[in-house]
């Protein structure tokens, strides 16, 4: 089975980009669309003028206050970024990072595709929520893209790797965790690097960042994410209380 994709857009501005993208998914069958905290009505009259035959997707769309709630369930994370400035990770062509997210050991699951606002795209700490950055391949001289251009490039892509045999799946069919669950095992191992000092309060947020790119290109799986959440508990247990053993 292959994965189920969502679009998620992040503070869309415009019911006219909200609109097409709704029609977009109905073009590629894709059936969940997300909107973090959208900045229009997704019932405006001219989203659903846009939406055209997808006027189902956009009415079924789905709500979110913050990007990390909207793949909170997702297994692969891919983000689509125009922002080049930064070379800490490596921006993957539409094919690449699309090929990733797909493949067999993100399924049978959840996977998102995330898109930023319109005016300044996404924050570097919706970035860190991603395992993989798309960039599009534009020219040089004026490479902005219209929201709904740039979904309709990225879905494009993904129906045509749909329709052909990947060319690199993975043979590990370990079920991956949902991206709940690593955060959750990420939150419990800053407090601890906090409590005995490896952390501090104003470096944590940058150093948890490296922590958890790490772990989502190590793509650890569900029983392995326990594991070491387990772990972290217990220390953290015994750095409280110093001493080893069950804790209470």
């Amino acid at each position: 089975m292959t994965a189920q994709l969502a679009v998620v857009l992040v503070e869309p501005n415009g019911p006219l980009n909200v609109g097409s993208v709704a029609r977009l998914c109905a073009n590629f069958g894709v059936n969940s669309l997300r909107l973090v905290a959208p900045r229009c009505d997704p019932a405006d009259p001219q989203a659903k003028q846009m939406a055209v035959r997808g006027l189902e997707q956009l009415l079924a769309c789905e709500l979110y206050p913050t990007l990390e709630a909207a793949v909170a369930d997702c297994r692969r994370v891919v983000a689509c970024s125009g922002r080049v400035e930064a070379k800490e990770r490596e921006h993957l062509l539409p094919q690449a990072a699309l090929q990733w997210l797909l493949e067999p050991k993100a399924g049978p699951s959840q996977v998102a595709l995330v898109f930023g606002r319109e005016d300044h795209g996404l924050h570097s700490s919706e970035l860190n929520l991603a395992g993989k950055l798309l960039r599009i391949p534009t020219s040089e001289a004026y490479g902005s893209l219209n929201l709904s251009h740039a979904v309709a490039i990225c879905l494009a892509e993904q129906q045509r790797l749909a329709l052909a045999p990947l060319e690199s799946a993975s043979e590990d069919s370990s079920t991956l965790p949902a991206h709940a669950a690593l955060e959750a095992a990420l939150q419990d191992a800053e407090q601890l690097l906090l409590e005995v000092g490896f952390l501090y309060p104003h470096t944590a947020a940058a150093r948890m960042a490296k922590l958890r790119q790490l772990l989502l290109r190590a793509e650890p799986n569900e029983a392995e994410v326990a594991l070491m959440r387990g772990m972290v508990r217990q220390l953290r247990w015994a750095s409280r209380h110093g001493a080893t053993g069950e804790p209470r």
